[in-house]
């Protein structure tokens, strides 16, 4: 995985190169979950921002179906858009309801463009069967891209590391995001069945459910390491105060990759749990 210091200094963010996007990214994106996964918190959602911002952060993401994230974003970033690599998603799978959503979410997000646009969560057969359909959301984002108003388009899913492995392969994404944690390899390895194909075709490939949803007493510390460990551009947080964000970008900042027999010992210690922990609901 190419990398870089971020702007040459002494514990900043590394940054990590994005596929063949040639973006370099920070190893810890800002998510579009946690504080900004609401409403009516504006003040506190442009601190959380600008901060994620001013620490290094430059991978933001959000997505059409997370409550006021977009417009969140749309009222924090303001002159500061070309610090940025600003990502969205969208749930939709037809052309008009992906192509309404993407006229949403860049006038919540107040830019003309985003840099990735995301199809999100797909799940089952069903899902691609309607998604690369004639009419389906797939024509929503390559037409997005032709006329730039979109630079990159990916995929997500943290359902079924075979179906998102198939979409992978058979279409044109530019990243992948999914579940990256020590519990995925003993119950659905996305890293198994999604990376080999993904890195084949030289796709930013981007983590998220690093922490299991607080259901495994850990160290944030060790699971954020593991998830930067794997193959991977950058890992999505969603923070919930400035202190976590904090807490985060002091991990992201003094990063040291864990030994093979690290990885292995802690997926196997956690690997009767697997199961529970990657469904975990608190």
């Amino acid at each position: 995985m190419e990398e870089q210091e971020c702007c040459g200094k002494s514990h900043e963010i590394p940054r990590r190169r994005l596929g063949a996007t040639g973006e370099f990214v920070s190893i810890m994106g800002l998510g579009g979950e946690g504080l900004l996964r609401t409403w009516g918190e504006d003040k506190k959602a442009v601190q959380l921002i600008n901060g994620a911002i001013d620490m290094g952060v430059n991978y933001l993401e959000s997505a059409r179906a997370y409550e006021g994230s977009e417009s969140y974003y749309g009222g924090a970033i303001g002159a500061r858009r070309k610090e940025i690599f600003l990502a969205s998603k969208s749930h939709a799978r037809d052309y008009q309801g992906a192509t309404a959503h993407l006229h949403e979410t860049l006038k919540n997000m107040g830019t003309d463009y985003l840099d990735l646009w995301q199809v999100h969560d797909v799940r089952t057969e069903d899902d691609i069967s309607a998604i690369f359909a004639p009419g389906g959301a797939y024509e929503a984002f390559t037409e997005a891209k032709k006329k730039g108003l979109v630079r990159f388009i990916g995929i997500t899913g943290h359902h079924d590391p075979t179906v998102l492995a198939k979409c992978v392969r058979e279409y044109d994404f530019d990243t992948v995001l999914m579940p990256v944690n020590p519990a995925e390899p003993a119950y659905k390895p996305f890293v198994e069945e999604v990376v080999p194909a993904a890195s084949a075709k030289d796709m930013g490939i981007i983590a998220m459910k690093v922490y299991l949803r607080g259901g495994l007493n850990a160290p944030k510390r060790l699971l954020f390491c593991y998830a930067l460990t794997q193959p991977v551009s950058t890992g999505v947080i969603g923070c919930d105060t400035l202190e976590q964000l904090k807490e985060n970008v002091e991990i992201a900042s003094t990063f040291i990759p864990l030994r093979l027999k690290e990885v292995e010992r802690f997926t196997e210690f956690i690997s009767s749990q697997a199961r529970q922990l990657m469904y975990y609901k608190p």
